[in-house]
């Protein structure tokens, strides 16, 4: 959530934030409910303050005039009477008005909370404008020795490249007809080597990213409420990408939600609490099953292991102190060492600066990175896939967006006891099985097998080739 001052004090930032991401929301209205809200409060603080003044005036008046009742007689009793009586009935009225004036603060503050969370975090100045991912930008590639994504596979390896589908099937890697017949579309199992792969890959990130670099290992529940979800910025946004169990209509207090990535529970842990200053930054990084709806078009690109309702991700998140220096420097940390980890796979990627229209609402930058997968792209004259680049990682940098509204906080020496909203970032350290595309595809022989890259064959119990 944005910070309701900083929108008061400049909100045509706001308004050109979200029509950088081509979104549409009316600020204007909430402005003018925070607006009307604020003056509630002020007059019910006001009335507050005029009952504490009553309560102090008239109860020595009230006592005084109830000893002059007991001696009165006739007009004067009545009139000492009506005196009390109005005495009595003044913080009575005070506190109908009070309780009017939260009826109505009550039946605007829903509306502005849920405009609140639909308002999106600018982007940061230097992110380039555009409208979705075909306008990214790219910033770097990087290929391993003796394989260049720009010249055709067969050139450079003297034979024609199998699809990630043919090697699956040749070396009976998944099961995609079972996995279909279980589980419906975009489902499989994996089989045999194709799950030691599989298995492989994320003991290699998450062992490359807890033990190298120092993130705590941390298991997280995958199925959370509805506010964890709200709270790292998946609702409102991306209800429509989620799995709901439906727990309320069997009697429970709440619905729950399965997460589409371990983002959400590390987040989600220190919501509502106030950290020491002197114990950030928190590096945290979990291996947790991941559950999206994927609603989106099939198509070849889409076929396989690439858009799937089920995977298992190494995800990494890093909550700092709110300093945009540091947050940035994080940032380049973060894909830096997914660089090294696509580096020892031997895989071609390139990083990508992600425009305005492609950061979605909690991001205030984003960088991807895609590997190279021969299978995917136009077909070349011969039929063949021509190759092209598709998104395996994401690296986002959001500032106090998700801790304000986890109400994730800190103090130490740099706040004077203040409590200041953390910034956060997260990044994909290794999402699998899709990763097991470029990895597939791009170590394939020409006997129908597949080179184990030397950093994963630890993993692989010492093996050099699969098939």
């Amino acid at each position: 959530m944005i910070d309701p001052k900083a929108l008061r004090t400049d909100p045509d930032r706001f308004k050109r934030g979200a029509a950088r991401k081509r979104m549409t929301v009316d600020i204007d209205r909430a402005l003018d409910l925070d607006e009307r809200l604020r003056a509630l409060r002020t007059e019910q603080e006001n009335l507050r303050a005029e009952q504490k003044k009553l309560a102090k005036e008239t109860g020595p008046q009230i006592g005084k005039l109830s000893g002059q009742l007991k001696k009165a007689q006739g007009a004067e009793k009545a009139s000492i009477e009506a005196e009390i009586a109005e005495l009595r009935d003044k913080p009575v009225a005070l506190k109908d008005h009070i309780q009017a004036l939260d009826a109505q603060a009550e039946s605007l503050q829903p509306e502005l909370d849920a405009i609140l969370l639909t308002i999106p975090q600018p982007p940061d100045d230097d992110v380039p404008d555009g409208t979705g991912s075909d306008d990214n930008v790219e910033i770097r590639v990087w290929h391993p020795e003796g394989y260049q994504a720009s010249k055709p596979f067969q050139e450079q390896r003297g034979f024609a490249p199998k699809t990630h589908l043919e090697l699956v099937e040749s070396l009976r890697l998944a099961d995609f007809e079972r996995g279909v017949k279980l589980a419906g579309s975009r489902s499989y199992a994996l089989t045999g080597d194709g799950m030691r792969l599989h298995q492989a890959l994320l003991r290699f990130a998450f062992d490359l990213i807890t033990e190298e670099h120092g993130f705590m290992p941390m298991s997280v529940p995958v199925v959370v409420r509805e506010q964890a979800m709200i709270g790292t910025g998946f609702f409102p946004a991306g209800e429509e990408q989620t799995y709901r169990v439906d727990e309320a209509a069997r009697g429970a207090a709440h619905d729950l939600y399965l997460t589409g990535t371990g983002e959400v529970g590390l987040m989600g842990l220190h919501s509502d609490e106030i950290l020491d200053e002197a114990d950030l930054p928190l590096q945290m990084a979990t291996v947790s099953t991941c559950f999206r709806r994927e609603a989106g078009a099939a198509g070849r690109d889409a076929a396989g292991l690439y858009r799937i309702h089920q995977f298992d991700k190494v995800e990494q998140v890093v909550i700092c102190r709110a300093d945009e220096t540091e947050s940035r420097a994080w940032h380049q940390n973060m894909i830096g060492i997914v660089e090294t980890l696509l580096q020892r796979l031997e895989l071609p990627y390139r990083l990508l600066q992600c425009c305005a229209g492609d950061l979605g609402v909690k991001n205030a930058d984003m960088i991807d990175i895609e590997c190279w997968m021969p299978s995917r792209g136009e077909l070349g004259e011969d039929g063949q896939p021509t190759g092209a680049y598709g998104e395996t990682h994401s690296a986002s940098r959001l500032y106090d967006f998700q801790c304000r509204r986890l109400n994730l906080r800190y103090r130490g020496a740099s706040t004077d006891g203040k409590t200041v909203f953390c910034h956060s970032l997260n990044n994909t350290v290794l999402a699998s099985p899709r990763v097991m595309i470029p990895m597939l595809e791009i170590h394939q022989q020409e006997d129908g097998s597949v080179r184990i890259p030397p950093a994963l064959r630890p993993y692989m119990h010492g093996r050099e080739r699969i098939g």
